[in-house]
């Protein structure tokens, strides 16, 4: 059992999503930095689906009610375990009456913090996600609250060495495949969608500019800012499915990429698509920072994703034989 004893408005249970009702209207929802928590899971044994708790207002404050092995993967969150600093991306056993705090990240936005077992509350829909706009899923449909106590499920996993166990982030092990400039812009590919050639005497601007992240952005979308975009004709468009990743150009002319809580539907013009490999970058990047769209196209995302699988895949291979190896 995990008592929540300090807590922003915005903190929820996630787990990879609520996927297959789109047509009815029920977003994805999920963790914006998917990539974390499968990481964080599979550093504790468990299913890479199980819920954790994604962190994005802070301080977070947690009390241990039973003994149990955490992750703390994502951002930089300065993690403390009564008071003892922890590194990023770290899995250790806890006991009880211990207390985690999650601090305002060096580096990174959402902080996810992974239970042995997952957190279990009743998944609906096929998912345990806090769907919030719904007010359904996760926690009684809300952000996290002081006071709330959750329950692990169930877990056959050893708990991890008492030293603890730290794994590379991504961003580490994979610095080659996610780029940014010289001076930490990140660079998002993106592949030309349904009306780019509406934008076609912008397009050149769309591509080189750095956008910057607008503080008008949430878990449904992240607004650009930036010199507008104009279509070269006006066009009246008829609604349209909606996925993480779109990005759409409102009349303003300031882009709106659709994020984990995105729109099912839509009738803004779409110039492009952000592949999905590299939406977990958005997802740690804070309002304020610099973005760049970067042309690519499906053979290259393919090449992203199966990096990512071996990443994943050398995880998978080396935290299990630890496992036994301590349970032995």
């Amino acid at each position: 059992m995990i008592e929540v004893m300090a807590t922003g408005p915005l903190n929820t249970v996630q787990d990879l999503g609520r996927t297959g009702f789109r047509h009815i209207g029920v977003s994805v929802s999920g963790a914006m930095d998917s990539l974390a928590l499968r990481a964080g899971n599979i550093l504790l044994g468990n299913d890479e689906n199980a819920a954790g708790i994604e962190i994005q207002l802070f301080p977070f404050r947690v009390r241990f009610l039973a003994a149990t092995s955490i992750a703390v993967v994502g951002a930089d969150c300065r993690a403390q375990l009564d008071g003892v600093d922890l590194p990023p991306w770290w899995g250790c056993p806890v006991r009880a009456g211990q207390q985690l705090e999650l601090r305002f990240p060096r580096q990174g936005a959402r902080g996810y913090l992974c239970v042995a077992g997952g957190i279990d509350v009743p998944v609906v829909m096929g998912s345990r996600s806090t769907a919030l706009r719904g007010g359904f899923g996760g926690l009684e449909g809300r952000p996290l609250k002081k006071g709330d106590r959750l329950s692990p499920g169930a877990t056959a996993c050893p708990p991890l060495p008492p030293e603890g166990l730290g794994i590379a982030p991504p961003s580490v092990a994979l610095g080659g495949v996610f780029p940014q400039t010289p001076d930490g812009v990140i660079q998002l590919r993106a592949i030309p969608s349904g009306e780019y050639e509406l934008f076609a005497a912008d397009a050149k601007r769309f591509w080189s500019q750095h956008w910057t992240v607008s503080t008008h952005s949430n878990r449904t979308g992240y607004r650009l800012s930036g010199q507008p975009l104009h279509p070269s004709k006006a066009v009246e468009m008829r609604s349209y499915g909606l996925m993480p990743g779109v990005v759409q150009v409102p009349p303003a002319g300031e882009p709106i990429i659709q994020l984990s809580d995105a729109n099912t539907a839509g009738g803004y013009p779409k110039i492009a698509g952000i592949i999905e490999e590299d939406l977990w970058r958005l997802g740690q990047t804070l309002p304020g920072k610099n973005i760049q769209l970067v042309p690519s196209d499906v053979r290259e995302a393919i090449a992203v994703a199966v990096e990512i699988d071996a990443y994943l895949n050398q995880l998978r291979a080396v935290c299990p034989q630890i496992k036994v190896a301590i349970g032995r």
